[in-house]
């Protein structure tokens, strides 16, 4: 199977997988993986316009990789994922897309 697109974690992402046990980190990295390649809301769903996230549920703990997309170059779709939490509550936090949206259009305007 085909890969739907490609993923940039940025740095923060990095950090935040580097905080976590190998387990988890290792669950979130297979189903970042395994969302290239089919179409499932448990793994990859639209929280607005502009905003995704990546989602596991590890040993009763879910995390959210927070993520836009870049279709700019028209060969290759990238999704860029900005930062990862553990989801607390039952809507994730305005505050964190939010900070996604505002990523999103620093990385635009420096693409400029």
């Amino acid at each position: 199977m085909s890969q739907k697109f490609k993923i940039e974690l940025l740095e923060e992402v990095n950090q935040f997988l580097n905080g976590l046990n190998e387990k988890a980190r290792d669950k979130i990295i297979y189903n970042l993986t395994k969302s290239q390649i089919v179409n499932d809301n448990e793994l990859f769903k639209k929280l607005n316009d502009n905003v995704w996230e990546f989602r596991t549920l590890h040993n009763k703990t879910k995390y959210r990789l927070l993520a836009f997309w870049d279709k700019t170059h028209k060969t290759e779709t990238l999704v860029v994922s900005t930062h990862g939490i553990e989801k607390k509550t039952a809507k994730t936090p305005k505050k964190e897309i939010e900070k996604t949206e505002r990523i999103m259009k620093q990385y635009f305007n420096a693409k400029k």
